[in-house]
């Protein structure tokens, strides 16, 4: 293509490739930066590949690779569908746990995520008490009266504490044992431990995006 002003012009108009794509190119590897699960877990026939990322809002890796997997989920394939699990690591980490659900109950987490995160990592806060989340988050929005009872409804003793053993049952299936760690279709686990492994900070995270991407682009294939 012939290049003068108007191309230069087009060429500065365009977006830039988001941090995910950019680089080296990468072909990730069965068994170094992915692994296939020996038994796959159950799926409907049909149905979407569900991308699970298991985290912890204390997690600094998972706090790092946040906005960069949101930029990337805005590319999400059409065959995929994307939720969040978090697992108890270690601290407060089963509060952060609980915290999840109840916000992710009321519809709200996404609107207190970045919030969360940044308190934990940035104003080394603990958030180790309902009474701490909710000066947190009341200033932000948040329904504290109908917090209070969320939080009561997701007591571990309590019916919809159901949904907690649910994730950390999936997190077993899928053998996870550390944070951030993504799930694929019941097929495959990979990890920035995995993917990243050997590389720079930067570059893990990079190529933990890529190998996501590309197990979907070739689910069953690899």
């Amino acid at each position: 293509m012939k290049f003068n002003r108007r191309t230069a012009v087009a060429a500065l108009s365009l977006p830039a490739a988001p941090a995910w794509a950019q680089g080296a190119p990468f072909a990730p590897l069965a068994g170094q930066h992915f692994v296939r699960l020996r038994q796959p877990l159950p799926r409907s026939p049909g149905s979407k590949i569900e991308l699970v990322e298991f985290f912890w809002y204390g997690c600094p890796h998972c706090y790092e690779l946040e906005p960069h997997l949101q930029a990337w989920l805005k590319q999400l394939p059409p065959q995929a569908e994307f939720r969040a699990v978090p697992i108890p690591i270690r601290g407060y980490s089963a509060l952060h746990q609980r915290l999840f659900y109840v916000l992710q109950a009321m519809g709200v987490e996404p609107q207190f995520r970045a919030a969360i995160f940044d308190a934990l990592h940035k104003q080394n806060l603990m958030l180790g008490s309902p009474a701490e989340m909710v000066k947190l988050l009341q200033p932000l929005g948040l329904d504290v009266p109908r917090f209070e009872r969320t939080w009561d409804a997701f007591d571990p003793r309590g019916f919809s504490a159901a949904q907690i053993r649910a994730g950390d049952k999936l997190a077993q299936d899928y053998g996870v044992d550390s944070v951030p760690t993504f799930g694929i279709g019941g097929l495959y686990v990979t990890s920035e431990s995995m993917a990243g492994a050997n590389v720079s900070h930067a570059e893990g995270l990079r190529r933990t995006l890529l190998t996501v991407d590309h197990l979907i682009k070739n689910f069953g294939k690899v």
